[in-house]
């Protein structure tokens, strides 16, 4: 059979990857100033960074819609046997909702809640396109990933508060305190949702190399053929810091370095820093 993946711009993944797995996504909305801005096509990061820096304004997000999705899925349903679309987590967006709804449309279609999101959902995202290169039935494909998106761990340390709560998460954002005490934050994907996990005092590198250490230290539980670093432009100390601890600490075959996208820009920050893995 032939099957096509797809994704949300949410999954975080490099173009190369994307390439490599022919994997086809559609971008969720950045809204500046009211205006909706495609995700990666019309609006990037750093540009998401030097308004904000410039004007002291914050963008929101926008889920896709039914009918971008169904628009979306018309592209390939008529050309391949099925189409399994990876969604970001019902518990963050209303993409996973409004893409059920669209592959109603199509008898081939099937929406998969990762229940993740950035490179979390990249590894959802990864393992469905693995599958399918390897002549699973969809079926099967389906049966997996659902067993495989309880088993993904997301965290992510953040380093600014301000982008979180003008971003529209501000329950997560007061759970976290004031940016006055100069603490990082690690938050972590736990029931579909983003959870406090974490405080830490000190340089966001230092405190990087101990965030990594508590996620993955001592542990026997770890699938360890992948690892994501994901941040929007964390800076090269801090990347470092994580590379050395993860190295460190747990024997990850690939440890993947991707930047997280405008969706995840714009709730984050640039200073923030993540790692993203499988448990077994």
């Amino acid at each position: 059979m032939t099957i096509k993946i797809t994704t949300d711009s949410t999954c975080d993944l490099s173009k190369e990857l994307l390439d490599s797995y022919d994997i086809a996504v559609t971008a969720l909305y950045i809204i500046k100033r009211g205006q909706p801005y495609r995700d990666g096509i019309d609006i990037t990061p750093a540009e998401i960074f030097k308004f904000t820096d410039a004007t002291g304004e914050f963008c929101t997000t926008a889920a896709v819609s039914t009918f971008d999705y169904t628009t979306f899925f018309e592209k390939y349903a008529a050309d391949y046997d099925a189409v399994i679309h990876v969604s970001l987590g019902s518990g963050f967006s209303l993409c996973y909702a409004n893409a059920v709804a669209a592959a109603g449309n199509f008898k081939n279609v099937h929406v998969v809640d990762s229940a993740n999101l950035s490179s979390g959902q990249g590894h959802v995202v990864l393992a469905a396109a693995e599958m399918a290169r390897e002549g699973l039935e969809p079926g099967e494909i389906l049966r997996r990933l659902a067993d495989l998106t309880g088993r993904v761990e997301t965290s992510f340390l953040i380093d600014r508060l301000d982008y979180i709560y003008k971003g529209g998460r501000c329950s997560l954002a007061t759970a976290m305190g004031a940016n006055i005490l100069h603490l990082r934050t690690c938050v972590a994907v736990a029931g579909g949702k983003m959870q406090v996990v974490k405080k830490y005092r000190g340089s966001f590198p230092r405190c990087v190399d101990t965030y990594v250490r508590d996620r993955l230290s001592g542990r026997c539980d770890l699938e360890l053929g992948r690892i994501f670093i994901t941040h929007p432009a964390a800076g090269e100390d801090a990347v470092a810091a994580a590379r050395a601890a993860i190295r460190q600490t747990a024997p990850f075959e690939q440890i993947i370095e991707t930047r997280a996208g405008c969706t995840i820009s714009a709730h984050c920050g640039p200073k923030t820093l993540g790692i993203l893995f499988i448990r077994k």
